[in-house]
């Protein structure tokens, strides 16, 4: 019996062997490997940067600035891929209007749509980031709005601000819109979009944006600012293209939403 319990007790200690040489031990470990491979990422990023053109890689720039430790990567990794995503550079063709969409990971999420639906139509670009809530927006318009001139801005601040204050989110809405009018271009608002009741949130960020979405409007109607009802025009079809127990949407619900912010920027460029 002792060879056969040896024999079983090396087998067993040469498969924990095999086992920790080909799975990570600890976290440690595993976050040596993944740094390691973003920094491959990251150098073939910076390679292809560099073959870019002057206005492609002052974008690219100021990408790294802004899009932070979330985003970055991602858009990295997809651009070494020779991947498509919202923050592509926008080669404008000067015979059509510009287009500027400001948002959150929603607006994120339909910024290709948009595109799409509005090719050879206009030039769509967007904020190079998730643009959060309106303090950030207070915080960083200038950046967003940049150099160039835009002939609409479509923008949304709601699903970050759901726990601002109603004097706050008022105030800092009215500064935004002081701010973008500046620029001459026409103001689209989009309401913010409806979410499932199973979030882990629940009840409570349903009635938040309801809150969110009344003050809003109020604010754009005072000022006479477009406003696109994303959060009606969505409502009654949310089943089927919401994600489960999320805030954010799957393909065909962005689809939809770009289909109809273009026709809601169409709308005001005629």
């Amino acid at each position: 019996m002792k060879p056969l319990f040896i024999l079983l007790a090396w087998v067993g200690l040469s498969h924990a062997q095999v086992k920790t040489q080909n799975e990570p031990t600890n976290a440690s470990e595993a976050a040596a490997k993944k740094a390691a491979a973003n920094q491959v990422t990251d150098e073939r990023y910076q390679a292809l940067k560099a073959k870019l053109p002057a206005d492609q890689q002052q974008w690219e720039i100021l990408l790294e600035q802004n899009l932070g430790s979330f985003y970055l990567p991602i858009h990295k990794s997809e651009k070494v891929a020779g991947k498509s995503n919202a923050w592509d550079f926008v080669q404008d063709d000067p015979k059509l209007p510009r287009v500027l969409l400001i948002g959150d990971s929603i607006s994120r999420g339909y910024t290709q749509d948009v595109r799409k639906s509005m090719s050879g139509k206009a030039n769509v670009h967007r904020a190079p980031e998730n643009c959060g809530p309106t303090a950030n927006g207070v915080k960083k318009i200038d950046i967003w709005l940049g150099d160039g001139k835009w002939d609409v801005i479509h923008f949304n601040f709601g699903i970050h601000d759901r726990k601002t204050s109603a004097a706050d989110y008022e105030t800092r809405l009215e500064a935004l819109i002081t701010r973008m009018k500046q620029t001459g271009a026409k103001l689209i608002f989009a309401t913010t979009t409806p979410v499932p009741p199973d979030t882990k949130d629940g009840l409570e960020i349903v009635t938040q944006i309801n809150e969110k979405n009344a003050i809003a409007t109020q604010v754009m109607q005072k000022h006479g600012v477009a406003i696109n009802d994303l959060h009606s025009f969505l409502a009654p079809q949310l089943e089927g293209i919401a994600n489960p127990k999320d805030v954010h949407f799957n393909a065909k619900g962005y689809e939809l939403m770009g289909q109809q912010v273009a026709k809601a920027i169409e709308s005001v460029l005629k």
